[in-house]
């Protein structure tokens, strides 16, 4: 007759007995699932690799700005990042992205003429050019006159141009050329500075160009230079000591993000090819469906040429 002792040790041993082999049927299926995962991701890499140049820099690209609306995607209880940037490597090809919020650009539909004077005074334009600048921008975007002596038509018209002023917001800052009377190469200074997307008449002079922060009004070469040599320092969640630093309130200043962001991204084929294409997509706010919208897409951009898409070759 088996003592209580012995009939316990044999209880004992037969749970061992279970507990191993549930263990061992639990790493079988880990094991299973890494080998599914990796057999994944190698046939995605494999499938990568095996398309054509184009496809691979349409699907690299999207992956990034895939990631990049990840990473922009956080809790409405943490404070959004107004820019930032990673690094991925997928079948040979390596992928590097930066972000930054469209608020650190001049906003052609929303800022003040002062402030467009600023900038085009910043890129070297006289003052008196630059305020004639600023008010033909602004008449561009601003509705016309109903009673037919509207006299911005008219300067389009005498000029012999085939179009007139939009008098509606700019639909893209490219239309910026097309504003009566800039000079192109003030243009071309002035694109890597503006938007239409930001959704602000400020900029965050946390991140903005020193040429967008020269375009505050007010703003003087002693006071910007000061403002550079410690804006690494200030506290990017404190507006007033931002605004300290700028020697008080300051108009057109903000340190706030827009949910607009403009995402570029060096893309490396495993031969060497590279190419930069750039999107700019919106954030949607909570409770929204999508996880992101592409506001513009560029196939390739020339850093030299700040940011402009790089011009065709001629065949």
């Amino acid at each position: 007759m088996d003592s209580p002792a012995s009939r316990l040790k044999r209880k004992l041993a037969a749970q061992d007995g279970f507990i191993v082999v549930a263990t061992l049927w639990l790493l079988a299926g880990l094991a299973a699932l890494a080998t599914v995962a990796s057999v994944y991701i190698a046939q995605s890499a494999n499938a990568l690799s095996a398309l054509d140049a184009a496809t691979q820099w349409e699907m690299l690209s999207s992956a990034g700005v895939e990631l990049a609306a990840y990473q922009l995607s956080a809790p409405a209880t943490v404070r959004r990042p107004t820019h930032g940037g990673f690094g991925f490597r997928l079948a040979g090809a390596s992928v590097r992205v930066e972000y930054m919020s469209e608020s650190a650009r001049i906003n052609l539909n929303m800022a003040p003429s002062a402030m467009i004077s600023g900038l085009f005074a910043a890129l070297g334009a006289p003052t008196e050019a630059a305020d004639e600048y600023a008010r033909r921008v602004v008449a561009w975007r601003r509705t016309g006159k109903s009673d037919g002596q509207d006299t911005e038509l008219a300067a389009y018209n005498a000029a012999g141009l085939a179009y007139v002023p939009r008098q509606a917001p700019f639909s893209s800052a490219d239309e910026l050329w097309l504003v009566l009377g800039l000079p192109a190469a003030l243009v071309e200074r002035a694109m890597p500075f503006v938007t239409v997307f930001s959704g602000m008449a400020e900029i965050n002079v946390l991140d903005a160009a020193p040429e967008a922060i020269a375009a505050l009004p007010g703003m003087t070469p002693a006071k910007l230079d000061a403002f550079l040599n410690q804006r690494a320092d200030l506290p990017p969640d404190n507006p007033e000591f931002v605004i300290g630093a700028l020697g008080g309130r300051q108009p057109g200043a903000t340190i706030s993000a827009s949910d607009a962001y403009r995402v570029r991204m060096q893309i490396t084929l495993p031969d060497g090819r590279q190419r930069m294409p750039e999107a700019v997509i919106q954030i949607p706010g909570p409770g929204e469906k999508e996880a992101f919208r592409v506001l513009a897409w560029t196939d390739e951009v020339d850093p030299e040429r700040g940011g402009r898409p790089k011009p065709r070759e001629s065949k």
